[in-house]
């Protein structure tokens, strides 16, 4: 076949609709992908079909309402990261009106705050938000690996066979599934017990899952770390704060998307979020008494590193961070 006979593949023009939803902070990515599915989303006046695309010069309509057409509004990766108390919801609105995670949270200037995974009602601990769809999207993918490691208190009696089956697998309703990894606290024993748990996936309950098919209760359960992301002893349950340029980097990285320059802020949008925050982050009563010791993290780009509970006990390695070649520890500290 000489090249006058060779077929020249044509590159659809444009971006598919659901990437660039996303990355205008609608939603993630599947989740647009179901909205267009719905009907909810309109191309140029047309309802647009699943596998459209888009340029600049398309008007997108949501609901109704068009989209602002301005990329520099737009293209923004803002990250929040959220100490979830007991007694919130992960949605945006609750038919019962119990209190959601985002009632504490400030509203962004631009785009919308997605949540990056869920934790049920009961669980406590790390939540982290974006305004960037496409860093939730990859986040929450199995193909991205992003280990979420959890400190959970069991009530009743657990043998090494139970740990044995825990690691190796066992079969829910939903499928198999299994911890990566397993540590116990050094302190505690009996049938009030602490452990580290590791898991690959963001299924509904499955912590408490694995526990329950071995016939023992979940009495507390508090996300510690969500991929290279820990929950620091300087953020009180109920408080967030906005992670910096670098940390924004580090975590765009881990999911090989580039770098975006956080939007600049004026001094009164600052002092904004500040009064926000103050307003916010009142002192949350968990109804259990003092908590027992606490969980001093860092923000690392190593999986490697540990991590403290209680006193000294090291957080447990994912089987997938065993295969990583192990890179230097870069420490990152909070910003105020």
């Amino acid at each position: 076949m000489n090249d006058k006979t060779k077929q020249t593949a044509v590159v659809p023009a444009g971006e598919k609709l659901q990437k660039v939803l996303a990355r205008m902070g609608v939603g993630s990515r599947r989740e647009m992908e179901r909205w267009i599915e719905e009907g909810r989303i309109q191309v140029n006046s047309r309802v647009a079909k699943l596998g459209a695309r888009v340029d600049a010069l398309d008007a997108i309509t949501v609901d109704g309402r068009p989209l602002q057409n301005d990329a520099a509004d737009f293209m923004q990766r803002r990250v929040l990261i959220y100490n979830k108390p007991e007694g919130e919801l992960c949605t945006r609105n609750d038919p019962e009106g119990r209190p959601t995670v985002f009632d504490r949270i400030p509203k962004p200037h631009a785009g919308r705050w997605i949540n990056i995974g869920r934790l049920d009602i009961n669980t406590t601990g790390l939540l982290m938000f974006t305004t960037d769809g496409e860093l939730a999207n990859r986040l929450m993918h199995p193909s991205y690996q992003m280990d979420r490691e959890y400190a959970v208190r069991v009530r009743g009696e657990v043998t090494d066979e139970m740990l044995e089956n825990l690691r190796n697998g066992v079969m829910l309703e939903d499928g198999p599934a299994k911890f990566t990894d397993i540590q116990a606290a050094p302190e505690g024993d009996g049938y009030n017990r602490w452990f580290h748990c590791v898991v690959m996936e963001g299924r509904n309950r499955e912590v408490r899952r694995l526990w329950e098919s071995q016939g023992v209760v979940v009495s507390r359960l508090k996300r510690v770390r969500f991929g290279p992301v820990f929950l620091t002893s300087e953020l009180r349950m109920g408080r967030w704060r906005e992670m910096s340029q670098s940390e924004v980097d580090i975590l765009s990285k881990e999911v090989g998307l580039e770098p975006i320059a956080l939007p600049e802020m004026s001094l009164k949008a600052k002092e904004k979020m500040e009064r926000q925050q103050r307003k916010t982050a009142k002192p949350v009563n968990s109804g259990r008494g003092n908590r027992r010791g606490s969980e001093k993290t860092v923000y690392t780009t190593s999986r490697e590193q540990p991590t403290e509970f209680a006193k000294d006990s090291k957080r447990p390695r994912s089987s997938s961070s065993t295969e990583r070649k192990k890179t230097p520890v870069r420490r990152l500290r909070p910003t105020k």
